[in-house]
């Protein structure tokens, strides 16, 4: 069951994280989150509070016997909506932290970036119509990324 909500940031999921996750007490929950923190889209933020953001999503969940999923998020050159705050390097450098935090805790770690970067670290144009969001053949790559490594 998907419960994203478009353009909001690590603290206004972590605000809902109860009734949206455990409440719904899934077996896993896939969390794919940060680059809209990065964009600025509640402010301005560093991207250690969006790894303790993610960190208390997952402490959560594990807190309630749901396994947590961490995801790497999408390449973005530039955000359409916000130019100029150099997103590729904090999206990279976020996605570090987020699988280094990942492979202390045991968690697992789903990397997309590394699949639908392009040599610029921006998101292939194959992938999405506006640099940022996945469109029908992104999302295609995203599922079958996922689903080779939650089904194995």
């Amino acid at each position: 069951m998907n419960r994203g909500i478009n353009g909001q940031t690590t603290p206004q999921m972590l605000l809902r994280f109860r009734p949206d996750v455990i409440e719904l007490k899934p077996e896993k929950v896939i969390i794919l989150a940060g680059t809209n923190d990065i964009a600025g889209n509640t402010g301005p933020t560093t991207l250690e509070i969006i790894l303790g953001n993610l960190i208390s999503m997952c402490e959560l969940a594990k807190a309630n016997k749901i396994e947590p999923v961490l995801c790497s998020l999408l390449p973005a050159l530039d955000y359409p909506w916000r130019k100029g705050i150099q997103s590729a390097e904090k999206i990279e450098t976020l996605n570090t932290m987020i699988f280094q935090y990942a492979k202390a805790n045991t968690i697992e770690y789903i990397d997309y970036y590394s699949v639908m970067a392009d040599e610029q670290k921006g998101l292939q144009s194959i992938y999405s119509n506006d640099g940022v969001h996945p469109n029908k053949k992104g999302y295609f790559i995203m599922k079958s990324i996922l689903e080779s490594k939650i089904l194995m």
